[in-house]
């Protein structure tokens, strides 16, 4: 592949977005990209206040709405008032943050990351006309899915091994949503992306002394949120292979210009993934492929 950066990225304009946890990092930065090539995108954010100032430049090409992955009766408030789309971006998440609980009482990393987005993948999927583009991470090589004890109920909990639960489910969730809708006869693609490792405030959120390790992380090998984001913007406006994964082309997948991305081969199973997909429908109560 080509370099490909938001120079090369076609004109937007008639073309609608969605992006979860746009506030900040590499959401914001997709956001203003998005808009800057003539798209409307919607904000879908917790800090709203923080959203505003994101979508301000833009005029009415961005507007900011409220949502908490972290509580299921949000997902299902913004996914009822929410208008039709193109396209889905599943960008919001937390890091290697101490053992902590969603409003549905969810382990937060699984519970945001994941969780909520599946939820509200689910609910907005009638509204989504092209495609649905999941942010995953390298950390899913280090992450097993327990689908007996998904929430950390009866493991001692780790930050770590719980992101890359995490961030495994969300790249599974997309290898499987494709499947799915390819066995529906859909239209619609579902594709997977990561930043590799670039320089966002998720990294300074894990409330531990691990926060000053990855300050100088970022200062002396990250990229920018801007070449991070390049991956999330080239799946989702570029001609891409449908369940593909798409990432960092150099450094080992950590920094660069987009490419495909391998993973690992526990994202590869299928078995698990549909195990997961059958738990996910259970814990959220969000049935997709209504027969």
């Amino acid at each position: 592949m080509s370099r490909w950066d938001t120079s090369t990225m076609p004109d937007q304009t008639g073309r609608t977005f969605i992006v979860t946890g746009a506030n900040s990092g590499l959401g914001s930065a997709t956001v203003r990209a998005l808009a800057g090539a003539g798209a409307q995108v919607v904000l879908a954010c917790r800090n709203v206040a923080k959203a505003e100032q994101v979508a301000a430049p833009f005029g009415d090409r961005a507007v900011v709405r409220k949502l908490d992955l972290a509580d299921l009766a949000s997902v299902r408030a913004f996914a009822e008032a929410a208008e039709p789309a193109d396209v889905l971006i599943n960008n919001a998440g937390v890091m290697a943050l101490p053992e902590l609980r969603t409003a549905d009482g969810f382990e937060m990393q699984v519970g945001t990351n994941y969780l909520g987005h599946f939820a509200l993948t689910g609910l907005l999927l009638d509204k989504i006309s092209e495609r649905i583009v999941t942010v995953a991470s390298v950390a899913h090589v280090i992450g097993k899915i327990d689908l007996d004890d998904l929430n950390w109920e009866r493991r001692k909990y780790q930050r770590w091994p719980a992101y890359g639960q995490a961030k495994l489910a969300n790249l599974m969730f997309a290898y499987e949503l494709h499947r799915r809708l390819t066995a529906t006869g859909s239209p619609k693609i579902s594709v997977a992306a990561h930043p590799g490792y670039a320089a966002t405030e998720l990294m300074s959120h894990t409330e531990s002394i691990q926060d000053a390790v990855m300050w100088l992380g970022n200062r002396l090998l990250a990229q920018s949120a801007e070449m991070g984001a390049l991956p999330t913007l080239y799946a989702a406006t570029a001609q891409v292979e449908p369940g593909h994964y798409y990432g960092p082309a150099s450094w080992g997948g950590f920094r660069g210009y987009p490419g495909v991305s391998g993973s690992s081969k526990a994202s590869r199973d299928e078995d698990v993934a549909r195990g997961l997909w059958e738990l996910s429908e259970k814990l959220t109560g969000v049935t997709y492929f209504h027969s």
